[in-house]
């Protein structure tokens, strides 16, 4: 397997100001650059373009928004790296459509409001390029239909970027699951339970708290993400943590969801943040949030398993996932990082500390990559989701999480608002692997290479 040369990526620390990474050098390579094009350089945006510019086999060739201080921004970014500028496209919403067409992209990274992925995704599809899109990457099930078909038609790949799937103990857990540590895998949760009340609310100026604005007055993911707490009541989120537990039962690869129930409870915590930050006579304390403070959702699945998805944004609370994976040999949970295996358990019916197992069972790809990651964003994952991206380009292979994953893992959105709306029926999820999930076999997590 080839190494880059410049291996680091890192987080922005703010909208104007970057980190200084150090540097790692590897032995020199003679390769094939992919040339990657970026749809939305916000702040996630942004994210990826800092991590492309410390590989030296990728070329950045366009760049796409129409906030003009994010072109800007980016620009400068690019500059100061000594990077070539590359061709700017903020003409208006459609500008996309004209930057998919250059002859000079292999892959384009998409990190848009929602609601624009597919309609980006399937352009960069058809222009036959990879399609990298952030997450969720559908909003509607025509949307996940609309990514398999014209994959299938195409033969273009979509990759979804589900960071979260490479973080390091749910790898070292996948890892352990794998060996059959846990015996046979009978029941998982997981969830996206994080306090967003200053992200779907700021002042206009910054991206993270100090008013209680949002839409045309808000900043960054205030000025759409909020919108869909007053339209949508249900999972709006869930693929942060459905990714890594899917890998972990192998879903479209021996496995499949069959179907879901969803219960969502009243929405009271947006209104009295906006109350308490902002005061009863806010224009804002006058509207209605449809989306429930708590959404649970239930998945069966064929192989007889169960999952509890958990969506928690509109309250306070600290940041979990709330991975908990459960089996016939034992259980591992996120919140007390805590691990228990009946076979291996120092005392009986007693929690041990997952950290000493997380070692032993480190997958490979930290392994091999732990030193090249330990400075990029959101704990070292980014760098090896646009690491897969990349190598999966210059490979001309499938990504490790393709299409289908794409699809099934945000039709839970959707499917979770159906549900509700229903009175919490059962409702199917369908098969967007048409059977072959029957003969499919894992890509995800198999070696050190992506």
């Amino acid at each position: 397997m080839q190494r880059r040369q410049f291996i680091q990526s890192t987080a922005l620390a703010s909208t104007a100001a970057l980190t200084i990474p150090n540097f790692i050098f590897g032995a020199k390579q003679e390769e094939k650059k992919v040339r990657l094009g970026f749809i939305g350089v916000g702040l996630r945006g942004r994210n990826h373009l800092e991590m492309a510019m410390y590989r030296d086999d990728v070329e950045i060739n366009a760049i796409c928004d129409i906030d003009p201080n994010a072109i800007a921004i980016s620009l400068k970014m690019i500059k100061d790296k000594g990077r070539k500028e590359p061709a700017v496209y903020q003409k208006n919403d459609r500008d996309f459509e004209n930057m998919v067409k250059r002859d000079d992209l292999d892959g384009i990274i998409i990190a848009t409001p929602w609601e624009w992925h597919v309609p980006m995704s399937l352009a960069t599809m058809k222009a036959g390029k990879y399609a990298g899109v952030e997450v969720s990457a559908t909003v509607t099930l025509q949307e996940s239909w609309d990514l398999v078909n014209t994959f299938e038609k195409t033969g273009s790949h979509c990759m979804i970027l589900e960071n979260v799937c490479y973080r390091r103990d749910v790898l070292a857990v996948l890892n352990m699951v794998r060996q059959n540590l846990f015996g046979e895998l009978i029941h998982l949760q997981c969830g996206y339970q994080h306090d967003l009340r200053g992200v779907k609310f700021n002042d206009g100026k910054q991206a993270y708290g100090g008013g209680v604005e949002f839409g045309e007055k808000g900043f960054s993911e205030a000025k759409w993400r909020t919108q869909h707490s007053v339209d949508r009541n249900g999972d709006v989120y869930p693929t942060h943590g459905l990714g890594p537990v899917a890998e972990m039962i192998d879903i479209n690869r021996g496995n499949r969801f069959l179907s879901l129930t969803s219960t969502a409870t009243k929405a009271r915590g947006l209104h009295d943040y906006i109350v308490k930050k902002g005061g009863a006579d806010h224009p804002n304390a006058k509207v209605k949030f449809k989306l429930g403070d708590v959404v649970t959702t239930v998945i069966k699945c064929a192989n007889g398993e169960s999952i509890l998805i958990t969506h928690d944004t509109n309250l306070p609370r600290p940041y979990s996932l709330g991975f908990r994976v459960q089996g016939t040999e034992g259980i591992w949970t996120e919140d007390n990082k805590s691990i228990y295996l009946e076979s291996l358990a120092k005392n009986h019916d007693r929690w041990e500390p997952f950290k000493e197992y997380q070692d032993k069972y480190d997958h490979p790809l930290w392994k091999a990559h732990a030193k090249d990651a330990e400075n990029a964003g959101h704990g070292g994952i980014d760098y090896f989701v646009l690491r897969a991206f990349v190598e999966s380009i210059k490979r001309k292979v499938a990504p490790p999480i393709d299409v289908y994953d794409a699809a099934v893992w945000s039709a839970i959105s959707p499917l979770s608002e159906l549900s509700i709306a229903k009175n919490s029926a059962s409702v199917e999820i369908p098969d967007f692997t048409r059977g072959k999930w029957k003969t499919n076999k894992r890509i995800f997590g198999l070696t050190d290479e992506y």
